[in-house]
C-alpha cells in the first residue's frame, strides 16, 4: 500500500509546529519556528550548526546529523546552550532532501520556559496541550492575584479597624486601651521608662460654660501640645474626657521629666481663641518612674502618678509632682482635691 505524503510551507510548518527545526544535508539550521526563533532574540539560528545551538542530553550525546538521525523516532532531550540554559524535548525526522525535520516543546518546563520568555497562547499549535496548561496557569495566576488583592484588602481593612480601636476618635492620640497594652509592654521588657499622668485644669467650666463644641476643640489643642512635647518614642494617650498620659520610653531622669511638664504646662496656659473667644485652661501633673520599683506593675504606676497628681492639684494646681513614698502617708491625698485655684476667665 503506497503511504501518501503531505507537503507543507514553511509558513504552514509554522503554524502547526512553531518549535521545529528544518535542518540541511549537513547539520546546519535551514529554517527555524518562531516559537524557537524567540528563544534566541541575540542569536540567528539560520545558518548555525544545530548542535552549536542545542546540546543533545539524553539518550545519548550526537556529533553529527548522521548520528542523531540514527535517533529517529525516539524522544530527545536537549539543553539551550544560552544563559537561560532552557530543557526542550524533541523528536527527529529525516527529510526526502536528506536533512531533517526536528520538532521540540518544552515539556514540564513550560511554565518557567512562559515566564522566562514572555509567551503566550500564540507561541504554541493551538492543538498543543501547552495551550491548555496556558490556560490553566493564566486563571491560577488571575486567581492568585484576586486572592493576594483581596488579602491585601482584607488586611488593610483589619489594620485600620485595629487602629481605630486603639485611636481616640476626637484628638487622634492612642485610647486607653493601647496604653495599657503599650505600658503591660515595657513593663515586661524590663526597660527603664517613666509615666506622666495629666489632667486639664478648668475644663468642665468650658464646657458648661461654652458648649462642647469648644470643650472639643481645646481638648484637640491640648493633644498637639502633648505630641509637640514627646519623642517619636514616646505614646500620648487620652484616657478620659480631660485625662491624658504619657509614656517616655528610657527617660527616668527628674530635672528632664520636669522640664517636659513644665513646658506643656506653660504651653497650656496660652488663651486658645474659640469662635472670637479665648479658652483658659492649665494643667496638672503626676508622674511615675519604673526605676521607683524593684518590679514596676502597670497599675501600681498608674496609682502612683495620680497619687502624684493630686499633690500637684493640692498645690494650687499648674505644676508637677514626681511620685515619692512620703506621699503615702498623705490622706489629703486619697481623692481630687477641689478648688485651691482661681478660676479660668473667658474673653
Amino acid at each position: 500500500m503506497k503511504r501518501e505524503t503531505v507537503e507543507l510551507s514553511l509558513a504552514g510548518l509554522d503554524q502547526v509546529m512553531p518549535m521545529h527545526i528544518v535542518l540541511d544535508r549537513t547539520g546546519h539550521i535551514r529554517h527555524a519556528g518562531p516559537t524557537l526563533t524567540k528563544l534566541c532574540p541575540d542569536l540567528p539560528l539560520v545558518g548555525k550548526r544545530l548542535l552549536e545551538v542545542f546540546e543533545l542530553r539524553r539518550p545519548r550525546p550526537v556529533a553529527s546529523l548522521k548520528e542523531l538521525m540514527n535517533l529517529c523516532g525516539r524522544p530527545l532531550h536537549f539543553m539551550l546552550r544560552s544563559e537561560a540554559a532552557t530543557r526542550l524535548t524533541g523528536i527527529v525526522v529525516g527529510t526526502h532532501d536528506g536533512g531533517a525535520l526536528l520538532n521540540m516543546s518544552f515539556g514540564i518546563a513550560v511554565v518557567d520556559a512562559v515566564r522566562d520568555f514572555g509567551l503566550t497562547n500564540a507561541d504554541f499549535a493551538p492543538t498543543d496541550l501547552a495551550v491548555e496548561m496556558l490556560y490553566l496557569v493564566e486563571a491560577k495566576s488571575a486567581a492568585m492575584d484576586e486572592s493576594r488583592d483581596l488579602n491585601s484588602r482584607l488586611q488593610g481593612a483589619k489594620i485600620a479597624a485595629e487602629e481605630q480601636a486603639y485611636t481616640d476618635t476626637l484628638t487622634g492620640l492612642k485610647n486607653r486601651r493601647a496604653m495599657d497594652h503599650i505600658l503591660g509592654r515595657m513593663v515586661m521588657s524590663g526597660a527603664r521608662f517613666s509615666l506622666m499622668n495629666l489632667d486639664l485644669d478648668f475644663f468642665k467650666l468650658i464646657n458648661d460654660t461654652m458648649g462642647h463644641a469648644a470643650g472639643d476643640h481645646v481638648l484637640q489643642v491640648a493633644a498637639k501640645i502633648m505630641v509637640a512635647a514627646a519623642r517619636a518614642e514616646d505614646t500620648v494617650a487620652r484616657v478620659g474626657g480631660d485625662e491624658f498620659v504619657l509614656l517616655f520610653q528610657g527617660l527616668v531622669k527628674e530635672e528632664r521629666l520636669m522640664q517636659i511638664a513644665n513646658n506643656m504646662i506653660r504651653e497650656l496656659e496660652k488663651p486658645i481663641p474659640f469662635n472670637g473667644r479665648s479658652c483658659r485652661i492649665s494643667g496638672s501633673i503626676g508622674i511615675s518612674r519604673s526605676t521607683s520599683y524593684e518590679v514596676p506593675q502597670p497599675e501600681q504606676m498608674m496609682h502612683d502618678a495620680d497619687l502624684a497628681l493630686y499633690a500637684s492639684k493640692n498645690k494650687g494646681r499648674a505644676c508637677a509632682t514626681i511620685f515619692s513614698k512620703d506621699l503615702l502617708d498623705r490622706p489629703d491625698l486619697t481623692t481630687p482635691p477641689v478648688g485651691h485655684a482661681e478660676p479660668p476667665v473667658f474673653f
